[in-house]
């Protein structure tokens, strides 16, 4: 388990193995607009209080310009080759917008992922509470699946497993980044597209959730994020989250 503070155009750098699954969470572009429909808008998430400092503000200085070409370029060299043998192919998770998904699929065919499956996850609240009285509010978020030509490594575990998938709560790991995904999310898709010993890489790894997850089930992990203080973070707190299992 590494996390470096670095942008991944540097992956080579580091003699990092080819990754079996590699998963995202890219900013959304959303620009100044990050905490639109959030109640962190105002100070106490009361508009009686007036606006806070995370008022028309982005997530982070990345959020308005990030290149998905650019990604899309690097993550392809991170995957490993598809191999010839049936089941075994690799596959690449990335978390976005709706309004990203198809944009990304057509990207990322430039890139040789020719296939993808959505995924949608269901929460149990909606973070868009500041727009409640005015239209239906959102509390899902979004992922797609993208592999070369042949299907990816799956482990169904005896079990259908559908694109609609239920958001699970934190399992006790610190809140450090403001898109941080579930260590318990995470867990359950390495454990579907990956094996033990299996390498898993997060490009934009922010909190570095995928890395604890990876650790957890036995993987190979690695990630890269460019803002130091989340890698601080992560070091410090993040990584004492690391519970491995008995599998």
């Amino acid at each position: 388990m590494k996390l470096h503070n670095d942008h991944f155009q540097n992956f080579k750098r580091y003699g990092i193995p080819k990754a079996q699954l590699i998963i995202a969470d890219i900013p959304y572009n959303l620009g100044a607009n990050a905490y639109g429909s959030n109640p962190k808008w105002y100070i106490g998430g009361d508009n009686k209080n007036g606006e806070s400092a995370l008022a028309g503000k982005q997530f982070f200085d990345t959020d308005k310009d990030f290149k998905v070409p650019e990604f899309m370029h690097f993550a392809s060299k991170m995957l490993r080759p598809e191999p010839k043998e049936k089941g075994q192919a690799p596959c690449m998770i990335v978390f976005c917008s709706f309004e990203q998904q198809f944009p990304l699929i057509e990207e990322a065919k430039k890139y040789g992922f020719n296939h993808y499956i959505n995924l949608v996850f269901r929460k149990p609240t909606s973070p868009q509470v500041l727009k409640a009285n005015m239209r239906v509010v959102g509390n899902a978020e979004y992922a797609l699946i993208l592999y070369r030509d042949k299907l990816p490594k799956f482990n169904n575990h005896g079990r259908m497993i559908m694109n609609v998938m239920d958001w699970p709560g934190k399992r006790g790991e610190p809140k450090i980044h403001p898109t941080q995904k579930p260590v318990a999310l995470i867990e359950r898709l390495i454990d579907i597209f990956t094996d033990r010993g299996d390498v898993v890489i997060d490009p934009c790894a922010g909190s570095g959730s995928t890395l604890v997850a990876a650790e957890n089930l036995g993987r190979k992990s690695y990630g890269f994020e460019i803002k130091k203080e989340y890698v601080a973070a992560f070091n410090s707190e993040m990584a004492s989250a690391v519970t491995p299992m008995l599998i």
